[in-house]
């Protein structure tokens, strides 16, 4: 009597590779969320600390000075890579340029000590010196402030306002009389036409560096044209009139040779300020003031203007107070990176510690495939269990057999890689017992079934071979 074949029956479903499969996306797409997260909050950082900032430099007639230091920084700033960019806003002049500084329109702009000072201005560098020089007729030396108050002065500068600092510091009221003994010099007269006008004297305010490359001084005093005068009490002067500086021309500044003048004389002098608004950041106004006195030989411009560009002063009694950025470059104090952000550093990392820990949750929430429990596999078991009856065969016996060893061993590789958890393994052990000792019971069922059965030729139930 030959063996039935066996009742065919449902495969059971390959559970391990398909939970390592979804183990291996769950980790890749862990791993992509995460490069993800960590280089959004990098790029955040570096645009945070590197994103370019804009700054509004008012300035007054596009040609003046003014205006070709301001286009010269930005060209500097652009080719320094710095983060600061400059929007240059031309004016009519600068006593506008001024106006629309002390409306809060502009961060920055250029003044002269002797203009009307914005009150939220403050310093960031000393761009250029004007000097005042007191000139008489040859052999006809001023001595004394009293002197020169009995004199009628011509005055060369750029505008009114040094026909008006000359009344001041004489202390010559505002009146017609005042007007006519200071009055503003004719365009082109030279200094001996002025004379021969009948002016006693000329005050020329003019920027160093432009006394210095002017020629015509050498050959006004070859000819022996004018006397340079010191201006008595420069330095009580100054200390009156807080706009003002006490200044010296160097023996043979004005002219080499014949040295004019033999000897350093005193005078007074004025200051043009590159200032900035009072609340502008420390950061801004510190990085800004290193890019100029970087680069000083790059902003001078050909005339000679901002050829020697100075710290502004950083006592607190200076006649503009220096910008708390600037003042932290000049006098060496600029905190690091890490001293100046390190408290917010520390909450930073907090932060991101917690955002980190919260997304690392979202991410384990939404992308994670749970483990499998132990106890869930016992279904699969008693499966294995439930098709024992229709296994009529050794062969039948031993395929369930294979597939009950089979799961055990995918339980066990589960364990070791965390793929299934181990909550309900002993409820898998009783099952696996049980249908692993049911399966034994089955087989003698059947070995004595065909033994009761045997033909009397001895017909021999041989056990077909598996097929691999």
């Amino acid at each position: 009597m030959s063996a039935e074949a066996p009742t065919p029956h449902p495969k059971m479903p390959r559970r391990r590779s398909r939970t390592v499969k979804s183990n291996r996306a769950q980790i890749l797409l862990f791993s992509i969320l995460t490069l993800v997260l960590t280089a959004a909050v990098v790029l955040g950082g570096r645009t945070l600390l590197r994103n370019s900032e804009t700054l509004v430099f008012a300035v007054g007639d596009t040609n003046g000075p003014e205006a070709r230091f301001a286009a010269r920084l930005a060209t500097v700033l652009k080719n320094n890579s710095s983060r600061l960019r400059l929007k240059i806003v031309p004016n009519g002049d600068n006593a506008k340029a001024l106006s629309q500084f002390d409306r809060k329109e502009a961060n920055l702009a250029i003044l002269r000590t002797d203009a009307r000072i914005p009150p939220r201005a403050r310093a960031l560098a000393i761009l250029e010196h004007d000097l005042l020089l007191l000139i008489s007729p040859n052999g006809k030396k001023i001595k004394t402030i009293a002197d020169l108050k009995k004199k009628k002065i011509a005055v060369i500068a750029d505008g009114e306002s040094g026909a008006a600092l000359v009344r001041n510091i004489l202390e010559l009221s505002d009146t017609p009389e005042a007007t006519t003994r200071v009055q503003m010099a004719p365009p082109g007269l030279t200094f001996e036409q002025l004379f021969a006008a009948g002016f006693g004297a000329v005050i020329k305010i003019a920027h160093a560096s432009q006394i210095v490359k002017d020629k015509s001084y050498e050959q006004y005093a070859r000819r022996g044209g004018f006397t340079l005068n010191a201006i008595e009490s420069a330095k009580a002067i100054a200390r009156k009139y807080p706009a003002t500086s006490e200044e010296t021309v160097t023996t043979g500044m004005l002219s080499a040779s014949p040295a004019l003048p033999a000897e350093d004389v005193d005078t007074i002098g004025l200051e043009w300020l590159l200032v900035a608004q009072s609340k502008l950041s420390t950061t801004t106004v510190g990085d800004l003031a290193r890019i100029i006195y970087e680069n000083k030989a790059e902003l001078a411009l050909s005339d000679g203007f901002a050829s020697k560009i100075e710290p502004a002063a950083t006592d607190k009694d200076a006649f503009i107070v220096a910008h708390p950025g600037a003042a932290e470059y000049i006098n060496d104090e600029t905190k690091s990176f890490v001293e100046r952000y390190s408290d917010l550093m520390y909450v930073a990392l907090a932060a991101l510690s917690i955002i980190g820990t919260i997304f690392a949750g979202i991410y384990a929430k939404i992308t994670r495939v749970a483990p499998e429990k132990a106890s869930q596999l016992a279904t699969a078991i008693l499966d294995v269990g439930e098709r024992m009856e229709y296994a009529n065969s050794l062969d039948a016996l031993d395929e369930l057999q294979d597939e009950l060893e089979a799961i055990l061993r995918g339980v066990v590789v589960g364990l070791r890689d965390g793929t299934i958890s181990s909550d309900g393994l002993d409820t898998f052990k009783l099952g696996y017992e049980f249908v692993r000792d049911e399966i034994g019971l089955r087989r003698e069922h059947l070995k004595r079934h065909a033994a009761d059965h045997a033909p009397d030729d001895k017909v021999v139930v041989v056990k077909t071979a598996q097929s691999a």
